[in-house]
């Protein structure tokens, strides 16, 4: 049931936090707006490589909310299990050959969080997985943890939208980009660029990397460690290729239409430059380059070629663990904002949904809240 108190919600920003609040919230009987700068999924969730995973090491509370969110996607393929936007075929992962390899201990950080994993030579890996190149996997070994998957987040996005329109959800792309509204201390709306207001009992922001900035001009600190990342997205190549890599230097997983999707942090650094303007200029050497250390961890290594290039921030907050729940010292306001965005996409719409209508706080958020950094 919904609290009577609320009724009404904005929600900026239609990426996967966004929308996957909107829905939830719908759900419940409120009456929701998603105010986006464009279509939906043009920002962070737009060039995500979307693995579905709780791997190697971080703290407790994050492995445990990481492991609701893949849980809600394995309910999610029960329902469409022949879907092309969203596998569980697994995720592989070495480490370079060097003094930083920390296969062992992220193997045995991984058995005692009794997360699903693995330990395999190189020439053991054709045993359970397809399309590597084993020749490319290093001395120490790979982990192979057959629970990991991934999802195409516009896909999810479409899908989701579907149902908030059915709900009676409103989606306004054609007003430009959005700012809560802020009236006697608390938020009572947003208004767009184009000076339309949308009243409402709450407001969340699900800007991606935008977040820190919009909490800021409203005087509230969210630590922000976002980075500029570069996404390419290969033309159709019918390749054997099932598991997520994640390899010392790239990181690739297939995609709908026998596409892939490749990323890299040093191809990020070295290949896009911030303009004046705000725009990003891209270096296709790089480019080429990043395509390149893709085809060597594949079986065959095989001639990949562009699609599309995705540049922009990908939201991380300064200390790495997400940032979800009320603004406390502007009632009525809530902010989404984290890494791994898809695997958590699910999980923090259902549960910041139960806290705006409830007005109580879910225990598998208790240590995510934006306070931790007006206290540091």
């Amino acid at each position: 049931m919904t609290d009577n108190t609320i009724s009404s919600a904005v929600i900026i920003g239609a990426g996967i936090f966004g929308v996957s609040t909107a829905v939830q919230l719908a759900r419940r009987g409120v009456r929701v707006t998603i105010l986006n700068d464009g279509p939906p999924a043009n920002g962070a969730s737009g060039r995500s490589l979307s693995w579905l995973n709780s791997a190697r090491m971080r703290s407790e509370p994050y492995h445990r909310l990481r492991m609701a969110g893949i849980d809600r996607y394995r309910t999610l393929s029960a329902r469409f299990p022949d879907a092309d936007w969203l596998r569980f075929d697994g995720g592989l992962t070495w480490d370079a050959d060097d003094e930083h390899n920390e296969i062992d201990a992220a193997y045995r950080y991984e058995v005692s969080l009794g997360y699903d994993a693995q330990w395999l030579s190189a020439a053991d890996v054709a045993g359970v997985t397809s399309g590597v190149n084993a020749s490319a996997i290093t001395a120490q070994g790979a982990i192979f943890n057959p629970g990991e998957g991934w999802v195409d987040l516009p896909a999810l996005i479409g899908l989701l939208l579907k149902e908030y329109s059915t709900l009676g959800g409103v989606l306004v792309t054609d007003q430009g980009a959005a700012r809560p509204l802020i009236e006697g201390g608390r938020a009572v709306g947003a208004e767009t660029t184009m000076g339309v207001r949308f009243l409402a009992d709450v407001v969340v922001l699900a800007t991606g990397p935008a977040v820190p900035r919009m909490a800021a001009e409203s005087g509230q600190t969210i630590g922000d460690g976002t980075p500029v990342a570069l996404l390419v997205q290969t033309r159709p190549l019918a390749h054997p290729l099932r598991a997520v890599l994640n390899t010392p230097r790239v990181a690739l997983r297939p995609g709908p239409g026998s596409t892939f999707s490749i990323d890299a942090d040093w191809a990020a650094d070295e290949g896009v430059t911030l303009r004046e303007d705000g725009g990003y200029d891209i270096d296709n050497s790089v480019v080429a380059a990043l395509l390149a250390e893709a085809a060597k961890v594949m079986e065959g290594n095989p001639k990949l070629e562009v699609a599309t290039i995705g540049v922009g921030g990908k939201p991380i907050p300064s200390d790495g663990e997400p940032v979800v729940g009320a603004l406390k010292a502007i009632p009525g306001c809530y902010v989404a904002f984290s890494h791994s965005g898809a695997t958590l996409g699910l999980i923090l719409g259902e549960l910041l949904a139960f806290e705006v209508v409830t007005g109580s706080e879910h225990p598998l958020l208790s240590t995510f809240r934006p306070q931790r950094f007006a206290l540091s």
